[in-house]
Formats: C-alpha cells, sequence, structure tokens
C-alpha cells in the first residue's frame, strides 16, 4: 500500500507525521522500547536481546542502560563495543548511524527530525509539517551526559563532546567541543595520549600487585 506521507520522510522532504499508515507509524518501536523500559534491570541478557529486536544493526558487545526512547529504533545502527546510559533519547525518524566504541552518557538526545523555521508554514491548519535528516558518529566518540545533537549533524573520529552541549555544527574529528552552542575548545593531541596510555599502564600494574599480593 503507497504511503506518500512515509516515503517523504525516508527521502527528507516535508511530511506530516498525522499522514503517515499505521504499519509504518513508530508504534511497533516505541513498543519494544517500553518492553525494554518494564524489563527487570538485573537481567542484562534479555535488555540486550530486546535492544537487538530494537535497533536495525549492531555489533558484538551493545548495551544501552533503561529508561531508552526511540520513534522507530530500526533506523539506529551501532558499530561494535556500543555504550549508552539511562535515559537516552533516539529520534530516529531518519537513520542515527554510530561507529565502534562509543560512549554516550545519561539523557543524551539525537534528533533527526524538525520543522519548518517559518511558522505560516510549521503549524498552518494545524499540520505541524515536519522534516528529517540522519546523524552520523564515528569511531572512538565519548558524549557527555545531557547532550543534545541536532538534525543532520555528523561528529569526527575521535572526538569528546562535553556534557551539555547543544551540537549545531557538525564536529571535525579529535577535537573536544562543548557549550550551547558547542564550539571547538581545542584539539586532542600528542600529550593527551601519553598522559593516558601513561595512566592505563599504571592501573594495569597496580591491579597485578593486588591481586598477587592483595596490596
Amino acid at each position: 500500500m503507497k504511503d506518500f506521507d512515509y516515503e517523504q520522510m525516508k527521502l527528507g522532504k516535508l511530511y506530516l507525521q498525522k499522514g503517515i499508515k499505521k504499519e509504518n507509524s513508530s508504534l511497533k518501536g516505541k513498543k519494544k522500547a517500553e518492553e525494554i523500559n518494564n524489563t527487570a534491570i538485573e537481567n542484562r541478557d534479555e535488555i540486550v536481546r530486546f535492544e537487538r529486536e530494537m535497533i536495525g544493526k549492531s555489533g558484538d558487545e551493545l548495551y544501552i542502560t533503561p529508561p531508552v526512547y526511540v520513534s522507530y529504533g530500526s533506523n539506529i545502527e551501532v558499530g561494535e563495543n556500543f555504550y549508552a546510559n539511562k535515559d537516552c533519547i533516539f529520534m530516529d525518524t531518519s537513520s542515527i548511524k554510530f561507529g565502534d566504541n562509543v560512549i554516550v552518557g545519561p539523557r543524551c538526545c539525537f534528533y533527526c527530525a524538525g520543522h519548518p523555521i517559518y511558522g505560516g508554514v510549521r503549524s498552518q491548519d494545524n499540520d505541524y509539517f515536519e522534516f528529517t535528516l540522519p546523524i552520523t558518529v564515528g569511531n572512538d566518540v565519548w558524549i557527555g551526559g545531557n547532550v543534545i545533537v541536532l538534525p543532520g549533524i555528523t561528529i569526527g573520529d575521535g572526538s569528546v563532546i562535553g556534557a551539555g552541549s547543544v551540537i549545531t555544527d557538525d564536529v571535525p574529528s579529535n577535537v573536544i567541543v562543548a557549550g550551547n552552542p558547542a564550539r571547538v575548545l581545542r584539539e586532542i593531541n600528542k600529550e593527551d595520549e601519553i598522559k593516558w596510555k601513561s595512566l592505563r599502564e599504571e592501573y594495569y600494574k597496580e591491579k597485578k600487585r593486588f591481586e598477587e599480593f592483595g596490596i
């Protein structure tokens, strides 16, 4: 059965959410998210199984701490070793793609959907027109808590997004950004690499000593 507004949505053109036919609505994804959110938190394996059923593609290691909220769910793709903390919103009316080794803090929002800037079109005759654009997040990205990512944004590999940021423009690779609207604070450099590799090595030395001698 033809569904004009659903096809418009997939093409990134103006569409009416209320015009999408029931079989193409976001109800299925929202019900799966509800199932996840109603599962006892200690049943991690069951939660992960439901999450794999909800999202479009995932790697071997996946965990999204409930509660989680989606539009469709099926338009979300995550790479290897993906983790998102609790209370995140994925408004996946378009695709939301994450690379490998991505960490997402709590209460982050990924909004593919938007509305026309001009009010006379946005809500004329109670139509509430929408548009939707994809979001892409690269590999080895850390997104702090309470970050908002707007439609059409790309975040480059290795970057860090400070807590509370609102991402209104694309983020280059290997930078730290923060603020509302977010801006580049600095590049991630060799000193960062040396510092954190050293601390990692120290951690494993201390852990080995603890396991061998209990001190």
